[in-house]
């Protein structure tokens, strides 16, 4: 299974969201430090949840950093997040 299906399973499991969008961005960051041949060490993702209500900024990150604490452990190297709940996707 690749990267990018096992956050969205991952993260399809823990939170439900309304909106999960995962983008590889491993091809921007060829040649940097931690890019891996054929990709999949850096992603781009937005999760729009309900889980988010009441938690900060600060807090919903660590919250998709815990579900994803193996592969943050070694395949991703680098993870952009935007995270909001439905009422701010609305906006």
């Amino acid at each position: 299974m690749s990267v990018a299906n096992t956050i969205q399973q991952k993260i399809n499991a823990r939170l439900s969201p309304a909106k999960l969008e995962v983008k590889d961005e491993s091809h921007l960051h060829a040649g940097h430090a931690g890019a891996r041949e054929g990709g999949e060490s850096h992603f781009r993702i937005l999760v729009v949840s309900t889980q988010f209500e009441g938690l900060n900024r600060v807090a919903r990150q660590r919250l998709i950093n815990d579900i994803l604490r193996e592969e943050l452990a070694g395949p991703i190297h680098a993870l952009a997040m935007k995270t909001l709940t439905p009422d701010e996707a609305d906006k």
